[in-house]
């Protein structure tokens, strides 16, 4: 088979003066009016043309306190685990300063300004500000998370049996690697709430949303060109590049190319894949053959290998969960590039950050940008360490389907074509354009003897520049 490509209650008090946050530093705020389920009435709003605040709440947790603060002003929050004070206030107008007072009570807090232009920090804190180690984030808009699902990773040597016991949850997923797992809850009221606690609870080293990814395109049966022929090298132990393929299931029955794949790993459950129809990471382990024949002249042969990490298993959609999970896996597996023709709306640290790690061990990673001609952003392609490849057409347009968002890094064909059991199939869109890449990449390492940051730069100097179309 082979591929082308064709183009505590609130009391008031008065704190030390030497305790108040710099005045020096402006507010940045928005004018904000939060609203919680079932607390229709009760807002914090923060004006920033008067630099005052207005509060009417009754019963706010500390976590739901901060986050709000988080979102209108830009700040990085940080808490000390385990502190725990209830907000109860109603005041209008006040300044910055005398909120903070009336919101926080008898805490301790920092305003510390921001380094290299960064956003300010306000340290929450029990003891000594630096325990306030919890990053508190604010409520993301417009991706909507699993709704009664958490990310949930635990310190060295706790258990995330217990946890889930303790708090009324089943665990659907699990990675014994990083000591995380993927909790569910009876609703989204229990999934808040255990949510509010593991912010609090010392054992736990990060509660993250789990969202979904959005389902990957359709192989379409039709014509096509003549497929070129891939030579494969003999491997000797540790020898060659290896690209882990973050997909669905690759098969191999009908595969002419099955000495590419390495044995596939997966973090989802056993395929239940059509032997009729190629599935989509089957094409696009062909795809990126595509961009390796085109960007690579191995006389000898290529040492080029796809390893198949199954995100999917028996399930039409994944989550980010399974992303990261299969991401751990290559990485464990040797993989030096991570290919990820997938992607949603849904920015989750956990990911990011197993991402960012990767990356700073000198990992290439690279992710579509998305099928909506839209410019927000699609995660993991807009993180800062991934390559977001987006699709064109004959002309080196951006194709009118395709994502065209700052954060795009590179434009590729988005037509594939391959053969599975002798018919001919068709993917279109900004997965096949990733594929290309990365297949680029680790043909010009392999066969141009180029270092893997070497080989980025080429394909991306090879490439045309992305051009708006019409």
């Amino acid at each position: 088979m082979a591929t082308r490509f064709v183009s505590g209650i609130f009391a008031p008090m008065n704190r030390p003066s030497g305790n108040h946050l710099p005045t020096a530093l402006a507010a940045l705020v928005l004018l904000l009016a939060f609203t919680l389920p079932g607390f229709s009435a009760e807002s914090l709003n923060w004006r920033k043309d008067k630099d005052s605040v207005d509060a009417d709440i009754t019963s706010w947790s500390l976590v739901r306190t901060l986050e709000t603060i988080a979102e209108a002003t830009g700040w990085q929050i940080y808490l000390q685990p385990g502190t725990q004070h209830t907000v109860s206030t109603k005041f209008k107008d006040r300044p910055r300063d005398r909120a903070l007072d009336f919101l926080l009570g008898d805490l301790g807090r920092a305003l510390l300004p921001g380094t290299n232009g960064g956003p300010a920090r306000l340290l929450v804190f029990r003891g000594n500000q630096r325990d306030a180690t919890r990053l508190i984030r604010a409520p993301r808009k417009g991706a909507k998370p699993i709704p009664n699902e958490l990310i949930v990773t635990l310190k060295p040597g706790k258990s995330l049996d217990d946890l889930a016991k303790e708090l009324g949850a089943k665990v659907v997923g699990r990675n014994k690697g990083l000591n995380s797992g993927r909790l569910q809850f009876a609703d989204e009221e229990a999934a808040q709430k255990a949510r509010e606690s593991l912010l609090n609870n010392q054992d736990v080293a990060s509660v993250d949303p789990n969202f979904p990814i959005v389902p990957q395109p359709v192989p379409e049966g039709g014509p096509g060109p003549a497929m070129p022929e891939l030579k494969l090298a003999a491997l000797k132990e540790g020898e060659g590049v290896i690209v882990g393929l973050i997909d669905t299931s690759v098969q191999r029955d009908g595969n002419p190319r099955e000495n590419f794949l390495l044995s596939e790993v997966s973090v989802a459950g056993e395929s239940t894949s059509n032997p009729d129809r190629p599935t989509h990471a089957t094409l696009m382990a062909d795809a990126l053959a595509d961009g390796l024949g085109l960007f690579a002249n191995c006389q000898s042969g290529t040492h080029v290998r796809v390893l198949p990490v199954d995100v999917y298993g028996p399930n039409a959609t994944t989550t980010t969960y399974e992303v990261a999970s299969g991401i751990y896996a290559a990485l464990q597996k040797g993989a030096t590039i991570i290919n990820m023709s997938l992607g949603g709306e849904g920015d989750t640290p956990y990911l990011h950050e197993i991402i960012k790690k990767g990356s700073a061990a000198g990992r290439i990673f690279i992710a579509s940008a998305g099928n909506s001609p839209v410019t927000t952003p699609t995660y993991p392609a807009a993180y800062p360490e991934v390559i977001a490849v987006t699709a064109g057409d004959s002309k080196g347009n951006i194709a009118s389907y395709a994502n065209r968002g700052s954060f795009v890094d590179i434009l590729a064909p988005g037509n594939a074509y391959a053969d599975f059991n002798g018919r001919t199939w068709r993917v279109s869109g900004t997965s096949p354009a990733a594929a290309y890449i990365s297949g680029a990449i680790a043909g010009q390492s392999d066969c141009g003897g180029l270092s893997l940051q070497q080989a980025l730069g080429a394909v991306q100097g090879s490439m045309p520049p992305p051009k708006l179309g019409p």
